[in-house]
């Protein structure tokens, strides 16, 4: 964490990813470095460049950002993700960034609402 903000990278930028976004991005304790998802057109990645984000349509290129980054906040859903972030992250010896799994996000997200939010990849699993 530098200067009193926390650096945050969101890989996904679909139905979990977008509306965390938003919320990220109206805290001025945020710094979002960037976000990545396959779809050029997917609302996370057009909401990010409305703001003036970083977009990416590979994750890597955020991730390899390295210590500078706090927190990967990832929510594909996707399984080969994140064992792809784990792996890297073990390989590279980066004992600052935290990767954040996506029904921690889910979690965070229902709490500021007040009531559970739909999970859009269904069940989740942590393999």
């Amino acid at each position: 964490m530098k200067e009193g903000k926390i650096s945050v990278v969101v890989i996904g930028g679909g139905e979990t990813g977008t509306p965390l976004l938003r919320q990220l991005a109206e805290a001025p304790f945020v710094e979002i470095l960037g976000v990545a998802d396959l779809d050029e057109d997917a609302p996370g990645m057009m909401l990010a460049t409305e703001k003036g984000i970083a977009t990416t349509t590979d994750f890597m290129e955020l991730v390899q950002k390295g210590s500078e980054v706090d927190i990967i906040i990832e929510v594909t859903g996707v399984s080969e993700v994140r064992e792809r972030l784990r792996t890297y992250m073990q390989q590279s010896e980066n004992h600052h960034t935290i990767i954040m799994h996506e029904m921690i996000a889910i979690l965070m997200m229902s709490l500021s609402r007040g009531n559970l939010v739909d999970m859009k990849h269904g069940e989740i699993e942590y393999k």
